[in-house]
């Protein structure tokens, strides 16, 4: 029988109503007593490493999960998080840069609705956690939810309610989990030795923009930036109103100041491709900036963060957000 480490960090699937809405409250001991069926099929021990709202969940929090995990790693086979879905795909991008190569699995879920409900998705989603997590073929960093099992960097909360909330972008679902049985599709193996990081550069900011943008904006963000993730239209670009080209302008003043600019795109899927429209081959072709192709905004934000935290090199910082993590960018 697997030894199988349960570290709750709070949300919705942990969470009590109260006179100010959800609050998390209910404990890692409390959640596996709402599904004893995972008894039957592992040794489980719980910890309690938070119980927030996922909304509060900051980078610092997922270096505590990477802490308790790499302390924890020789004494268990495997590993669930409960974890808030609305920052859930952000953390388990993080995870999949901070903990690298595991040949044992890292399974992050959670719910729409607390375990303590009856209709809830909550005793789902973790029984089929464990299912996965306790399969001989399982390794590396998925969330797990509505029975699909999502590579972490590919994975996006696109339903705020329903419970297949989370959709795997541009990539297969791993396996799904079919009558306590996990069918796979895609097959990882994993080589090398497990890796940890300990350090994130937060100091990453993402621009939306918007038709007649103020360039002065992209110029406030950038200065206040080590990386400037500018999320633009279509497959890509910086639009010239007027001819006049002020966006390109405040980007290649920023890029002299030695922030690093990505651009990426607001399309869901698919991803960019800055050069099929002037308006982005003018960009390459002056600034020879990153871009995402079709990389996830949340794989995106943490591949950063955690290259930057080693190096702030324009080269290396380049080479290291082209070479593929977990499946995180095909282009």
């Amino acid at each position: 029988m697997k030894k199988i480490l349960l570290i709750a960090t709070g949300g919705t699937i942990a969470s009590k109503d109260t006179e100010v809405g959800l609050v998390p409250s209910i404990t890692s001991e409390e959640i596996l007593r709402f599904v004893p069926e995972i008894a039957e099929i592992c040794d489980v021990t719980a910890i309690q490493l938070m119980n927030i709202d996922s909304s509060n969940m900051s980078p610092d929090g997922w270096i505590k999960m990477t802490e308790c995990i790499k302390e924890n790693y020789n004494k268990y086979d495997g590993f669930v998080i409960t974890h808030g879905t609305d920052t859930l795909a952000y953390a388990a991008s993080a995870l999949s840069y901070l903990i690298q190569n595991s040949k044992k699995p890292i399974v992050l879920t959670g719910s729409q609705k607390s375990i303590y409900l009856k209709d809830t998705d909550a005793r789902k989603n973790l029984m089929d956690s464990f299912i996965f997590v306790c399969d001989e073929k399982a390794n590396g960093v998925h969330i797990v939810f509505d029975s699909k099992v999502i590579m972490g960097t590919r994975a996006r909360k696109t339903r705020t309610h329903s419970y297949n909330a989370f959709d795997s972008v541009d990539y297969p679902i791993i396996a799904t989990v079919f009558n306590n049985k996990v069918l796979y599709y895609i097959e990882d193996q994993i080589e090398g030795e497990v890796e940890f990081f300990n350090e994130l550069n937060t100091n990453v900011n993402i621009l939306k923009l918007v038709p007649g943008i103020d360039p002065e904006i992209l110029e406030f963000v950038g200065n206040i930036s080590d990386v400037l993730i500018i999320e633009g239209f279509g497959v890509g670009g910086l639009p010239n109103y007027e001819g006049k080209n002020l966006l390109l302008k405040k980007a290649e003043k920023l890029k002299e100041q030695g922030t690093i600019i990505v651009l990426s795109t607001s399309v869901p899927h698919e991803g960019s491709n800055i050069e099929v429209y002037q308006v982005g081959n003018e960009v390459k072709g002056n600034l020879n900036l990153i871009e995402t192709y079709n990389m996830t905004t949340e794989s995106t934000v943490c591949k950063l963060m955690w290259i930057t935290a080693q190096t702030l090199d324009a080269k290396k910082v380049e080479e290291m957000f082209y070479t593929t993590i977990a499946h995180d960018i095909m282009y």
